[in-house]
């Protein structure tokens, strides 16, 4: 153990190692592990020859994911090969948000786009959380089969996006640089953005209420577009429907992971938020975010580095993992791995975590 880790043990220090069978769950929870648990963000995807032969026989990306038997094989393809110590479902952010009646396409390129984007007060008033998961049955069918199939070691992660970055989506029509016309509709109503945040905010409790019943054991609200909010609307607007979103969860006792993406300066606005992990971009540092937050920290290799050579890969990895907290630490890209990643890089990142230490 490097010096700078040694230096981070308080005398808090949770003591031996737990026995839960999950090394991810452990972590979660602030828990002396062997090692620090691993899984990729987007780790099922197409940087996987396996998971491109599954996507040809469904058709579509819609159709994948809307097909509960090959999303459950596509979520399993990579602990089979890799050995991660963590499964997420595979889905997509945008799914719940059919059920409250917005329509959107996958095209090949570009990344998803809403059909018709809501940019009236009016618009965001008619979106009303549907009752009892109707519309996503197919994604906790897939989290079943997927449980089912997993060893008792390996965490199934259920996941949702958060309120700001879906308002993102639905107000821009698509991803967006910028964010321009979503922070523009939240200074001009900062009463009906905010009422939609809220609105949000139930719908995607509900829908993690469903993928926990059907056997999700973690879930991660994904606030990628997070960053693009200066710290003052982020805590005024965006918090608030965090709060309440994580809170709607208190009873199903799972580790909450809240990821901000390009959120350095927004560390300290959710260090008060019901979250056990934050997971960071490769911008923020993990130690700081640990000690901002007392809450265990996510991440944070630059998906970038992935594409250098294995060498290279182990060498950040390393360095990731010795300035990260001994406890309360889970191993992962600072953001989705990119899909022309090569396999060898991922095995080089997986073997600097588990033998690093």
């Amino acid at each position: 153990m490097s010096q700078q880790r040694s230096s981070l043990v308080s005398s808090s220090d949770p003591g031996p190692r737990t026995t839960d069978p999950s090394r991810f769950l452990a972590a979660c929870r602030r828990q002396p592990v062997d090692r620090p648990p691993a899984w990729i963000m987007r780790q099922a995807g197409r940087y996987l020859p396996e998971y491109r032969a599954t996507r040809a026989e469904a058709g579509s990306f819609l159709a994948l994911c809307r097909n509960p038997e090959l999303a459950a094989e596509v979520t399993l393809q990579p602990i089979r090969r890799f050995g991660f110590d963590a499964a997420i479902i595979f889905s997509d952010i945008l799914l719940p948000l059919a059920p409250l009646g917005v329509h959107f396409a996958f095209p090949d390129e570009g990344g998803p786009r809403i059909e018709a984007p809501l940019a009236r007060p009016e618009e965001w008033e008619a979106l009303q959380p549907p009752a009892d998961g109707v519309g996503t049955s197919f994604v906790a069918e897939a989290i079943s089969r997927v449980r089912a199939a997993l060893p008792a070691d390996v965490a199934l992660i259920g996941f949702c996006g958060a309120p700001w970055t879906l308002a993102s989506y639905l107000v821009e029509g698509g991803t967006s640089r910028e964010h321009a016309a979503v922070k523009a509709a939240l200074f001009a109503h900062p009463a009906e953005l905010g009422a939609l945040l809220l609105r949000l905010a139930d719908a995607m409790a509900l829908y993690l209420r469903q993928q926990v019943a059907a056997g999700a054991q973690a879930v991660q609200v994904f606030d990628s577009w997070a960053g693009a909010l200066a710290e003052r609307e982020y805590a005024e607007f965006v918090v608030p429907a965090l709060a309440r979103l994580l809170a709607a969860l208190d009873d199903l006792d799972v580790p909450r992971i809240l990821y901000l993406g390009g959120g350095a300066h927004l560390v300290g606005a959710v260090a008060s938020l019901p979250i056990d992990v934050l997971g960071v971009d490769w911008r923020t540092d993990l130690t700081r975010a640990a000690l901002a937050t007392g809450k265990a920290v996510q991440g944070n290799l630059d998906p970038a580095v992935l594409l250098s050579s294995p060498d290279a890969v182990s060498r950040a990895t390393r360095r990731m993992t010795a300035a990260a907290p001994p406890t309360g630490y889970i191993a992962n890209l600072g953001h989705g791995i990119l899909p022309h990643t090569p396999l060898a890089a991922v095995t080089a990142f997986l073997d600097a975590v588990r033998g690093g230490q």
